[in-house]
């Protein structure tokens, strides 16, 4: 008795076939969680076998480490263009605050918290995230150090300030994604509470 055999993938150009894999990976995590970003997921994903996802990736931690930089790092770039275009720190602030509690992102903050908790037994990704957490901190310290220096804010240390605003908007997130809370009032409380960071209030 005959058996039907899996489909075998169309051979592809090594460049290609691992750009797949990680758009795949990408689409994975953006769907379902980076939790979601399991060998066998990706290859269903991607339609190729397990061994094909192996082949082209440097083990499964480094490939979860790459899609979880690959997201956030997109995300960070488009807020940094966002808070670019206005003229005075304090509307870049908001923008930046208005953005990121939206409700638009939840699929990036998925990541970001599942990524905390992975990155416990997952160092690649560990490191990953100190250094976009560290990017994130940088990129809100220099809206402050703007400010600082038009006399919008005052801070007398801007990186300490960067550091409670981002923790602010990633708890917010995270709470977000439960449902716990007025979803209508976050917005003000944190506006509030970064007034008060930033002597602005």
């Amino acid at each position: 008795m005959s058996t039907a055999e899996r489909p075998r993938a169309r051979r592809k150009a090594p460049q290609e076939r691992a750009a797949e894999i990680s758009d795949a990976a990408r689409a994975l995590a953006l769907e379902a969680g980076i939790s979601a970003v399991t060998l066998r997921g990706v290859a269903t994903r991607a339609g190729v076998t397990p061994a094909l996802v192996a082949h082209y990736s440097d083990g499964m931690d480094r490939l979860v480490a790459d899609v979880f930089q690959r997201i956030v790092a997109d995300e960070r770039r488009e807020v940094a263009a966002l808070v670019a275009v206005p003229d005075t720190a304090a509307a870049s602030m908001d923008a930046l605050l208005d953005t990121m509690i939206d409700g638009t992102r939840d699929d990036v903050t998925l990541v970001w918290v599942e990524a905390w908790a992975h990155g416990l037994r997952n160092e690649p990704l560990a490191q990953a995230v100190r250094t976009e957490m560290d990017a994130w901190r940088d990129l809100i310290r220099d809206v402050i150090m703007r400010g600082v220096d038009s006399g919008e804010f005052r801070t007398p240390d801007p990186t300490a300030a960067a550091w409670q605003i981002l923790g602010m908007v990633d708890g917010l997130n995270a709470q977000s994604l439960v449902r716990w809370g007025d979803s209508q009032a976050r917005g003000s409380m944190l506006h509030a509470a970064v007034g008060g960071v930033l002597g602005s209030a």
